[in-house]
């Protein structure tokens, strides 16, 4: 497994596991980051991440980023 933000922008990518403490797992999870599902990274800018979930676009910041590996 690998940090999320290590894959090329544009790939689609299958979650393999969230990390964190038991309330950032809640709020990705909110978001629609569970481990099974496709996510697509859109791109990656000065730190930020931007993610294609299901039929969304997600912002996340670096730090939450690299708790979801793939």
């Amino acid at each position: 497994m690998m940090p999320l933000i290590v894959s090329d922008e544009g790939e689609e990518v299958i979650v393999r596991k969230v990390g964190g403490s038991p309330e950032v797992r809640q709020h990705l999870e909110n978001l629609g980051i569970v481990p099974g599902d496709v996510v697509t990274l859109v791109s990656i800018h000065d730190g930020n991440v931007i993610l294609k979930v299901k039929e969304s676009r997600i912002a996340l910041n670096r730090d939450m980023a690299v708790k979801i590996m793939i």
